[in-house]
């Protein structure tokens, strides 16, 4: 299993820097660049990072950013300090969380929230199975 997470600030520009790095990782850990679900992660990675521009840069100054790789399996996450947790179930999902749940289930995937136990926050975290086409 391959991991990286890394932290970006929660201010303009935040999105282009996650995708960034989230794109490389991508690439290195075995996600064929340009593919569909390269692309599927990374339209996830700005979304979620848009929520916490949206909805939590009062509460969080910076996002934690994950990729991960590994056992079949791609997994976005995206951690802030905003304890508020969105319903992800639900009538009232946003539409960035809606295209994230519609995503993740073409995949085979799961989208949940889970509250961070360290401390204030939340982990928003997108799975997806690998289809073998994708693996570079």
């Amino acid at each position: 299993m391959r991991r990286h997470v890394f932290t970006v600030p929660v201010q303009p520009g935040a999105v282009r820097v996650a995708r960034r790095e989230a794109a490389a990782k991508l690439a290195e850990f075995g996600i064929a660049p340009k593919s569909l679900l390269s692309d599927v992660a990374l339209l996830v990675v700005s979304e979620l990072v848009v929520n916490v521009l949206r909805h939590a840069a009062d509460r969080s100054p910076t996002a934690d950013v994950g990729v991960t790789v590994g056992a079949g399996q791609l997994v976005i996450g995206v951690a802030d300090r905003d304890p508020r947790i969105p319903d992800v179930e639900g009538d009232a999902l946003g539409t960035g969380l809606r295209i994230i749940a519609e995503l993740t289930a073409r995949y085979d995937g799961t989208l949940t929230v889970e509250p961070d136990l360290a401390s204030p926050g939340k982990d928003v975290i997108a799975r997806f199975v690998i289809p073998d086409a994708a693996a570079g």
